[in-house]
């Protein structure tokens, strides 16, 4: 069985906090287009709560990350342009080792965003 897991982290830079009770959801990438594993909310700590994937669900493949950022502002107060500069993120990946720990963070303001391949 692979040991391997993938995490996401999101850093709001606007506020210099964790981006807590942000939704995300994760999907993964076929021959038949685009498939969802998961919707969750980032925690406190701006983390999920376990692993998005982990054991038997943690396969090699392309995966899409959609963070639900424009709402996130939206709902602690940010006034912010219609339509919305940033609303929804999508960061696509690739998982290459079902053995290895991918960890995708989000570091995201109203105006812009980073990731990495973090630890």
């Amino acid at each position: 069985m692979p040991n391997g897991k993938l995490t996401t982290h999101i850093l709001d830079t606007a506020h210099g906090r964790p981006g807590a009770g942000m939704v995300l959801e994760l999907s993964v990438i076929e021959n038949r287009g685009r498939r969802s594993l998961g919707r969750y909310t980032s925690n406190s700590d701006g983390r999920c709560d376990a692993p998005l994937l982990q054991g038997d669900t943690f396969v090699p493949g392309i995966y899409e990350l959609d963070f639900q950022a424009g709402d996130y502002f939206q709902k602690l107060g940010l006034s912010l342009a219609e339509p919305k500069f940033l609303d929804v993120i999508t960061l696509r990946f690739g998982i290459a080792d079902a053995n290895a720990h991918y960890h995708v963070p989000l570091l995201v303001s109203p105006y812009s965003y980073s990731t990495y391949r973090g630890s």
